[in-house]
Order: C-alpha cells, then structure tokens, then sequence
C-alpha cells in the first residue's frame, strides 16, 4: 500500500509541472536544468582530462559550456544524459535516504562554487546565485518533509524535461546548432542519429531508475525515519 500510495505522489508532482510546463512558475526549474546540462559538459570535461573555462546559462533556457581539452565525445555527450543522471540521483536521493537536507544545500553550494569559479556574465550569475541561495535557505529552514518534497520536484522534472529537450532539439529542429549537430561534425552520423540513440538512452534510464528505486516498498514516503 505504500508503494501505491508513493506513486500516487509522484503522479501529481508529474501532473502539476506537466501542466504548468508552460507558465514562468517551472522557469526556475527548467534553468536548474539547463543548468546541469552544462555542468555535465564541464564534468565530462574534467574527468577526461580536460578543464572547464566558463560556464553560461540564459533566462531564454540557454546555455553554454566552454572547455579545454578533454575527450569532446564524452563531452557532447555528458550535456543531456549528464543531466538526466542527476535528475536520477536527487529523486534518488529523496526516496531512499534521510539525507534529503544535506543534498538540497549541497546542491545550493555547488551552483555558488561554480559562480565564483566559471560564471562571467550577469544572466547566469544571478541565476546561479538566486538559484544557490534558495537552495541553501531550503536546506537550512525548510522541515525535512519539505526538502524531500523539493528533490522529487527538482528530480521529476529533470526525468520529464531531458528527453522532450533531446527529441525537440535534435529531432524536431534538426537544422539546430544542437550537442547532436557538433558530435555529428566532428566524430560522424548524422544529428537525428545521434539524436534517436541519446533518446533510446534516456528513456531506457527512466525505465530502469523506475524500476529500481520505486521496486522495494521501503522508505517510500514522506518524513523518512
């Protein structure tokens, strides 16, 4: 009955974005991310043995990631499947663990970490910054229901935004300047190709996170012992 009732939760937190997917109330949320969209460059960046130069996000749902060195497969690549890895691990996090406070201020911290060390221009800034300190003030006021509450919201809409910015970027408008469009300059295949594929794959991990993190009954409600 748990479980029942814990999908029922997840349903109207997906129903209440959906519906609002058009309004400026999810603006903040589809900045976060596009945000990790461009973090996930960076990372990628950084773990094949490159370095992250700046990192820019817009208030038009914009952003960019500029680099050095590094392996520029992985870092095409890491942009939408990076940020759908994270959005996995919030949700993650809010459903089977107790730490659901310390993430959400984690996550604050580390959108002020990369303001002081990558941002330079003013949008991203004070979208780093007013993103980071509510954050952080979540974390710090909010009771750990509400935190819980804020990482499935965050993690949800991370889940429902990746694979409808991967379809209407690299298969809607092909023509698009799109990560598919520069790996298929630069590795081969075409846009759409790569496109499909890292559709293929997004959904596959939606399918499987599904699976395993709503498959056991424990923890799977609010205000977690």
């Amino acid at each position: 009955m748990r479980v029942l009732h814990h999908h029922w939760q997840l349903l109207a937190i997906l129903a209440v974005v959906f519906m609002l997917w058009s309004t400026p109330v999810i603006l903040p949320l589809k900045l976060l991310v596009v945000f990790f969209h461009e973090l996930s460059h960076g990372l990628a960046a950084i773990l094949t043995g490159g370095s992250i130069e700046t990192i820019s996000v817009s208030f038009q749902q914009g952003g960019e990631a500029w680099t050095r060195g590094g392996s520029r497969f992985a870092i095409l690549t890491a942009g939408y499947l990076g940020s759908l890895l994270i959005g996995v691990g919030l949700l993650w996090a809010a459903l089977r663990s107790t730490a659901d406070r310390a993430v959400l201020g984690g996550l604050g911290a580390l959108m002020l970490v990369v303001l002081v060390l990558y941002v330079r221009d003013l949008p991203a800034a004070l979208i780093c910054l007013g993103t980071g300190a509510a954050l952080l003030a979540g974390a710090r006021y909010l009771p750990r229901q509400g935190c819980d509450l804020a990482l499935r919201v965050i993690g949800l809409s991370s889940l429902l935004y990746v694979p409808y910015d991967i379809f209407d970027d690299t298969l809607r408008r092909s023509a698009l300047r799109s990560d598919a469009r520069m790996l298929a300059e630069e590795v081969g295949g075409t846009t759409v190709m790569w496109g499909a594929l890292w559709l293929i794959i997004s959904l596959a991990v939606i399918s499987f996170a599904a699976r395993r993190i709503l498959g056991r009954d424990s923890n799977l409600y609010f205000g977690k012992g």
